[in-house]
């Protein structure tokens, strides 16, 4: 997959997500971040994203933050947990 964002393009590998089974979108992250493009499970639906607001320790009762799956290129597509607000 081929991923151009501000003129710059990264050629990136399909990836999907090993939860959900749907294709994984890049998305860029933010300026400052430490990260270039990465990939991400969007899918609302799937069960890794779902729920995830209630398995963060030690956060606020009215925090919405859960995670989505994600991986980095730039590590050999390595795992991690994306912090995301749940819908």
């Amino acid at each position: 997959m081929i991923h151009e964002y501000a003129g710059i393009k990264t050629e990136l590998e399909d990836r999907i997500c090993p939860h959900c089974h749907k294709p994984m979108e890049p998305w860029l992250a933010p300026p400052g971040s430490g990260w270039g493009v990465l990939m991400v499970c969007f899918n609302n639906d799937c069960p890794h994203y779902k729920g995830s607001d209630h398995e963060i320790a030690n956060k606020r009762d009215d925090s919405r933050l859960g995670c989505r799956y994600a991986e980095n290129p730039d590590n050999n597509y390595t795992p991690f947990n994306l912090v995301a607000v749940c819908l």
